[in-house]
């Protein structure tokens, strides 16, 4: 990893991707000798996706970065994550939800997928009502090559943001975030974008 063509593309991403939008960088891959890399390339905000990865990089990095937390959220890590995130990208368990005193997005399951996380559309007026913390929506579409074919996913989850009054979307990752950004995305996670 090389920290100056890191900030290249890092600065060219957040250009592309406008100043309404947050980049997330993804360093579930990322070793914890080369986070100094991304700080040294101006990162600003990282989104990790273990308590236990996120626990030992932000004793290292501190306040060199702002800290986002976008894997799957258990409610025995919730007490990591109040002491060193600014956000949850991934809330769907109400025992989580109870601990959490942070804001967080509510990971939506748009395609009913048995194997993906996250809660049914039906229930978002629920958690909105329930959570205080609540600030906006997330999700995942199916894998696929084609870019496009995360868009009708993505603009879903802005209408339903939009039905809810809930305005940050984090949805859009390293292969379909330009798709995401034009559908409304607020955050974007991006990770091999930067690192290839």
């Amino acid at each position: 990893m090389n920290a100056s063509s890191i900030r290249e593309r890092y600065l060219r991403l957040r250009d592309e991707a406008g100043p309404d939008v947050t980049v997330v960088v993804a360093t579930k891959y990322v070793s914890l000798d080369e986070l100094a890399v991304l700080a040294e390339a101006g990162v600003e905000v990282v989104g990790e996706n273990r308590a236990q990865d996120l626990q030992m990089k932000h004793a290292r990095y501190g306040d060199a970065f702002r800290w986002h937390f976008i894997g799957h959220l258990q409610s025995n890590k919730v007490k990591v994550v109040n002491g060193i995130c600014e956000l949850v990208h991934s809330l769907d368990s109400e025992s989580a939800a109870r601990r959490l005193t942070v804001p967080a997005l509510l990971e939506v399951n748009l395609t009913g997928e048995a194997t993906k996380s996250g809660v049914p559309p039906e229930e978002i007026g629920e958690w909105v009502a329930r959570v205080p913390t609540l600030r906006g929506l997330m999700t995942m579409p199916p894998l696929a090559d084609d870019p496009e074919a995360s868009r009708p996913w993505f603009g879903r989850l802005r209408e339903l943001g939009e039905a809810h009054g809930l305005r940050d979307l984090s949805m859009g990752t390293s292969q379909d975030w330009r798709v995401a950004v034009e559908e409304g995305a607020t955050l974007i996670r991006v990770g091999s974008a930067l690192f290839a």
